[in-house]
């Protein structure tokens, strides 16, 4: 359906894509995963020639796109491209948001197009909302308005460039929920994306793009199982972490929960591992109020996407004192209670540094 064969793409002396070739067959699901600046939303925007290749050739169902007599314009009728900030029209309805480009470019009647609309808008959940303004909707509703318009095109082809990247975390999964439905209904795309489940659930294949080149593709289950390539491997087992610095025991508790809050959603953590690793969090800390002279210290915790692993590592001055095992600890109820959310303690004294890490069970 889409032949690529050496493309490449130059901002003046930055390349940004270097000899990128690839087949995309009708009816694949293409996630594009990868670090960020290394070119993959630079790839959707040069194959749908919103940005122009520096060199290489894009073949589209037989049509030459980088061939001057090529209608352009036509060719990305059949091959949609939806964008993390929605571009939704302000001053019209859901509705005329999805109709006005079926008149328009694709001569229907009104009463076709918003027949064909309504029946998007339920597609995506969204029948209600008919008769709003997108101010009036929240930002996954806005994306779904915005899958539902490109639908409305009657696409071959959807590219989706970070799709829920603008959205808050408990927003990603209704928006996500809608792509893998066109998934199921064959429909032949290609997902930037940094939502790794997603990518590994919906995907027939996964490109791992590094500095402007597809450093590695395959089944979802041979790059996220057993990368091939090294750098592949690197970002795949990546650990993610959040850190917090407390300098005083006047510490803002509610902004620091916060803060994690919003990590554990970020990576789609249970609500029950939410609260136990809170309620880790909180234990420790009360421990390190009553015993150290001192309340600075450096939290940090980290997340293995490889092995699901959760850890709570603790930092503190002093002498060599872990705050679990000594007898000197006035909280025992506390350290109870630790001791039953975690599978493992790891204590090291460094420096004059002491490391407590404690694995989430």
């Amino acid at each position: 359906m889409i032949q690529i064969e050496h493309l490449s793409k130059k901002f003046g002396s930055l390349q940004v894509l270097r000899d990128v070739t690839i087949t995309i067959r009708k009816g694949e699901v293409i996630s594009i995963i990868g670090p960020s600046g290394t070119g993959k939303s630079t790839f959707l925007r040069c194959i749908n020639m919103l940005d122009r290749p520096t060199g290489g050739s894009i073949v589209i169902n037989g049509i030459d796109m980088l061939d001057p007599k090529t209608d352009v314009p036509s060719i990305r009728q059949k091959m949609n491209m939806v964008f993390q900030s929605f571009n939704l029209f302000s001053h019209l309805s859901v509705l005329d948001n999805l109709t006005i480009g079926p008149i328009r470019l694709l001569r229907r009647s009104r009463e076709e197009a918003e027949r064909r609309s309504h029946e998007l808008l339920k597609l995506v959940g969204l029948a209600e909302k008919a008769d709003n303004f997108p101010d009036e909707l929240s930002g996954g509703q806005k994306q779904r308005v915005a899958i539902a318009r490109c639908l409305a095109m009657e696409p071959d082809i959807i590219l989706f460039d970070e799709p829920t990247s603008a959205l808050d975390p408990t927003m990603v999964s209704e928006v996500l929920g809608v792509i893998r439905r066109l998934a199921r209904n064959g429909m032949t795309m290609l997902i930037v994306t940094h939502e790794m489940d997603f990518a590994r659930d919906v995907s027939s294949r996964v490109l791992y793009m590094d500095e402007g080149v597809i450093y590695e593709e395959g089944p979802p289950d041979q790059i996220f199982r057993d990368p091939k390539k090294e750098r592949t491997r690197t970002f795949i087992n990546r650990v993610r972490s959040f850190n917090y610095r407390i300098t005083s025991s006047n510490y803002d508790l509610y902004a620091m929960n916060a803060e994690i809050e919003l990590f554990c959603e970020k990576q789609i953590f249970a609500l029950k591992t939410r609260r136990d690793l809170l309620l880790l969090v909180e234990e420790v800390l009360q421990i390190c109020s009553l015993t150290l002279q001192l309340l600075v210290l450096d939290l940090t915790i980290t997340y293995s996407e490889k092995n699901g692993e959760i850890n709570l590592v603790v930092v503190y001055g002093g002498e060599n004192v872990n705050l679990l095992e000594t007898a000197a600890v006035p909280d025992e109820l506390g350290v109870t209670i630790i001791r039953n959310l975690i599978r493992s303690i790891d204590f090291r004294h460094e420096d004059g540094r002491n490391r407590l890490a404690l694995t989430l069970k």
